[in-house]
């Protein structure tokens, strides 16, 4: 038996049951359950319930056990001095207040229907499934199903506003510069996310907005703050580089900053490292208001446009330094485009729509056009009958599974309220 249960019975089945009564045989009749409290103190306030012929306001406070109110010291705490109403599973003790007066208990194993129970408890009985309502999930109303998935992708959207603000907060409020340090971390994905963001961290962005027209620069400045431009290779587009960005660290004055090395190892040659940081060095030298113009977009195919960038001529013919490969034009793939879109551009067009007091709807519809994701987790969510059609959904489940379904939530999610309720 969880608290948890016994809040969500408080909230939303009391006001159904009939006869209920103290341990002392009083009638309780609620006429507001009170507001939910996930902070210190009693777990409702200011409630109105009828015991007896008495109306009382005052907090809630829910326990397994009537003992469990000794075991937290609440007999001690002056925050618990106006509970009017003890309400338990389990009545094994009589509570007094510090003023030695009783307070009224509602045991609650009595009169809770045996059905809602034996869900609740099928509910919990995780056993070596994957999520705990894996046999049940498939059969969520799809109206209850789509509006949760809605609200997680927004509660998600809001979740990743904390990165954000974290990140303004350092840059002064430089949106641009945000955006810079986002978009590098994405680019590296998964294996280089952290080594493409230590990089972008490890030089201030005015020295970017001074490269902006010049592309060349610009790889030669991520090239060398990776520590790849040491060696002493007979190439010269490798020397031309190891030459700029000599004369840029002594310019721009340039600290030897700690950059996480950017790994090879177990990646498919278009997403390397090195044709990555290109691809990023050619966005930036043909965008030079690259913020201001996102936040300007509405349609999916103008994202498409704006960030259809390409590598230096150089790898095209390469993918590491001084060994040539088969020529081949490497351009961003509208994949790739719909994880920037996913992970960087919406999450900022979010927070940006937030300080502007903007509606953010027109982010929803844009995430709903955007390609599914395909990772292993929505596998597993598809082996259980929910198949996602678009960014949005895709999001929202992985939203589900890690801030609800690892957590045991379960009472907090609408797919798990929908189960308990369908008794």
């Amino acid at each position: 038996m969880q608290e948890d249960f016994l809040h969500y019975l408080w909230k939303y089945k009391i006001r159904k049951a009939q006869n209920l009564k103290t341990t002392s045989g009083e009638t309780v009749a609620p006429l507001h359950v009170g507001q939910y409290n996930t902070d210190s103190g009693p777990d409702f306030f200011n409630a109105q319930i009828k015991i007896g012929e008495q109306l009382w306001a005052g907090n809630v406070e829910v326990h397994v056990k009537s003992s469990d109110w000794y075991v937290h010291g609440h007999e001690q705490d002056k925050a618990y001095d106006n509970v009017i109403l003890h309400v338990v599973w389990e009545h094994d003790t009589e509570i007094f207040r510090k003023d030695n007066s009783e307070i009224p208990t509602l045991q609650l194993k009595d009169t809770v229907d045996t059905t809602l129970f034996n869900t609740y408890v099928k509910l919990y009985s995780k056993g070596n499934k994957w999520i705990y309502c894996e046999d049940d999930l498939s059969k969520t109303d799809g109206f209850v199903l789509n509006n949760w998935l809605e609200r997680l992708y927004v509660e998600r959207l809001a979740q990743k506003c904390e990165t954000i603000d974290s990140l303004l907060l350092n840059s002064k409020n430089d949106w641009e510069a945000v955006l810079f340090k986002m978009l590098a971390k994405n680019f590296g994905l998964k294996v280089n996310g952290e080594a493409f963001f230590s990089l972008a961290q490890s030089v201030d962005f005015s020295v970017v907005r001074k490269l902006q027209s010049n592309q060349f620069g610009l790889e030669a400045l991520f090239f060398g703050q990776c520590g790849w431009l040491d060696s002493e290779f007979e190439d010269a587009y490798y020397l031309r580089l190891k030459n700029e960005y000599s004369f840029i660290k002594q310019k721009f004055q340039l600290s030897n900053a700690p950059v996480v090395d950017p790994q090879f190892f177990r990646l498919r040659p278009p997403n390397f490292p090195t044709v990555r940081l290109s691809q990023l060095a050619n966005l930036y030298s043909r965008e030079k208001q690259l913020f201001s113009k996102l936040m300007e977009l509405t349609s999916l195919d103008d994202y498409y446009k704006v960030l259809d960038c390409k590598t230096s001529s150089y790898w095209e013919t390469h993918y590491t330094f001084c060994k040539t490969s088969k020529t081949s034009k490497k351009r961003l793939t509208k994949t790739f485009v719909d994880l920037l879109l996913i992970n960087t551009i919406i999450p900022l067009k979010f927070a940006y729509s937030k300080t502007k007091g903007k509606e953010v709807d027109s982010l929803v519809q844009l995430a709903q056009q955007i390609h599914t994701e395909h990772n292993s987790l929505l596998s597993a969510f598809a082996n259980l009958g929910v198949k996602t059609k678009n960014a949005l959904q895709s999001q929202a489940l992985i939203q589900l599974k890690s801030n609800y379904c690892d957590k045991q939530k379960c009472l907090d999610c609408a797919i798990g309220a929908n189960i308990l309720q369908l008794v």
